[in-house]
């Protein structure tokens, strides 16, 4: 096991996609960074925004995550300091706890030797937080589409996709906890045929390249929009002006919300986000790429150039 400092980087994701509920993930270019280095103890630091009071011990997410991957391949991890850089922003639907969860399976990897394959990895980060979608986008990069139970879990990469991503985020958390407390129990047979098929044609569409056909899918979801409408200020108005007023294909909650995402033609993000800007003062609006590779390790001094 080498002695030597590394970095780890896990790119964040949105969830869903509007009726991918729990099984669409796409990777985003905001990125969590752990710097690790050996130490005589487990420490974890920031001075990222939103990380400066996080557990500072074992108690970190991150920890506890590679403490449970390692107990589970019957390794022992030498303890750690960990400074951790994360734009993602926290609770607000871009799977900066699937990030975290997935830094933590891979920093168990990492100090075991690599004995993990990529599959192998989503299924760890999947049980953990109970479904495939953010943790694959943040293993694999790009789009992901899977299914997960307590017995397997099976993901489909889906590529790139040629689209700019134009988020508008309010300046309430909405924790995921609260966003999945509004859904149903049940869906009707008849509702939930109607809902399936809306995300197979959504799933279809992305595969094709169709965005016309995705952005329309998008705001058709019938899995979980309807019961978090009264939690995002400004989503039905938003889902109408995207529609109706705008250059982008689509718009759906990013994850359990409150950030809501739109897909724009290639290279025109900025032009969309001035549309949007002008329509909505009160939200932050941003342009992102989709992730074009998912975990990435770079072994090295990182204090070679002090």
């Amino acid at each position: 096991m080498s002695q030597e400092p590394f970095m780890i980087k896990v790119p964040g994701s949105s969830a869903n996609l509007g009726p991918g509920f729990d099984s669409v993930g796409l990777a985003v270019n905001r990125y969590l960074t752990l710097e690790v280095q050996r130490a005589n103890s487990w420490l974890f630091t920031s001075s990222s925004s939103g990380l400066e009071d996080v557990p500072s011990g074992e108690d970190n997410l991150i920890c506890e995550v590679a403490l449970h991957v390692a107990k589970e391949l019957g390794g022992v991890l030498p303890p750690c300091e960990v400074n951790m850089i994360s734009d993602i922003p926290l609770a607000r639907g871009l799977g900066s706890s699937a990030a975290a969860i997935v830094a933590g399976v891979e920093l168990a990897n990492q100090l075991l030797g690599e004995p993990l394959t990529l599959e192998e990895k989503v299924r760890y980060a999947s049980l953990w937080e109970g479904h495939p979608d953010n943790v694959a986008a943040s293993v694999y990069g790009g789009l992901v589409i899977g299914t997960h139970t307590e017995e397997a879990t099976d993901v489909i990469y889906g590529g790139i996709p040629e689209v700019d991503l134009v988020l508008l985020v309010p300046s309430e958390e909405l924790k995921t906890k609260k966003a999945r407390g509004v859904l149903p129990t049940d869906l009707t047979y008849k509702s939930s045929v109607r809902a399936s098929s809306v995300a197979n044609v959504l799933v279809a569409a992305l595969l094709q390249g169709n965005w016309q056909l995705a952005g329309k899918m998008m705001t058709e979801d019938l899995f979980h929009h309807p019961y978090r409408l009264a939690l995002v200020p400004h989503m039905e108005e938003v889902i109408r002006v995207v529609q109706e007023e705008t250059i982008a294909y689509g718009v759906a909650l990013s994850g359990a919300g409150p950030t809501m995402l739109s897909l724009a033609p290639m290279n025109r993000g900025e032009e969309l986000k001035k549309q949007l800007q002008r329509t909505f003062p009160s939200l932050e609006v941003q342009v992102m790429q989709p992730a074009v590779a998912g975990i990435e390790v770079q072994w090295e001094s990182l204090h070679a150039s002090e």
